[in-house]
C-alpha cells in the first residue's frame, strides 16, 4: 500500500498549520519552503482542504492560511478522505457490488481487516497529537519521566 504524495503533503501542511495554530494566517510560500514542497503542488493540495472547511484563508499582505478549527478536532482521516476520497485499500471494498466474488472472497475479508486497522489509526490520531509528537522529536517538549 502506498499513501499518495497528495495525502503526505497535505498532512505535512496541516501539521505545520496545527503547529502554529493561534498565530494567525501563514503564507503558503513559508509552508512550502519549510516542508520542502513545491509551491505549485501545495497550492493544488490546499484547495480541497479549504473548500472542505478544514482550512481558512485570508487575503492581503498579512494573509495566508490557518486551521478553521482547533488541531484537537481534526484527525488524519479527515485529510485522507478529503484529498483521496476514500481510505479503502482496494476497489472492491468501496463497492462490493462491482465484484461477483465479493460474498465468497477470503482475500477481500483480509483486505477489509487491514483497511479497518489503518482507518482506526487515521481516525484516532489528531493534529494536536501530531504537534506534540513533533515537539518531542524537535526537543521542544521532552517526555516527562516519573519515578
Amino acid at each position: 500500500m502506498r499513501i499518495s504524495t497528495k495525502i503526505r503533503y497535505g498532512a505535512r501542511a496541516m501539521l505545520e498549520l496545527a503547529f502554529r495554530y493561534g498565530e494567525g494566517p501563514i503564507d503558503l510560500k513559508e509552508i512550502a519552503k519549510k516542508e520542502d514542497i513545491s509551491l505549485k503542488y501545495l497550492e493544488q493540495v490546499i484547495i480541497p482542504l479549504r473548500t472542505s472547511g478544514l482550512v481558512k484563508s485570508v487575503r492581503g499582505s498579512k494573509g495566508g492560511y490557518s486551521l478553521a478549527k482547533p488541531p484537537s478536532e481534526i484527525c488524519l482521516n479527515d485529510v485522507v478522505e478529503i484529498l483521496d476520497g476514500t481510505t479503502q485499500l482496494i476497489e472492491c471494498l468501496k463497492d462490493p457490488k462491482g465484484c461477483k466474488k465479493a460474498p465468497f472472497c477470503v482475500t477481500r475479508d483480509i483486505w477489509q481487516e487491514a483497511s479497518d486497522a489503518i482507518n482506526k489509526i487515521f481516525r484516532s490520531v489528531t493534529f494536536e497529537e501530531m504537534v506534540n509528537r513533533k515537539k518531542e522529536k524537535e526537543g521542544k517538549n521532552p517526555p516527562m519521566y516519573q519515578i
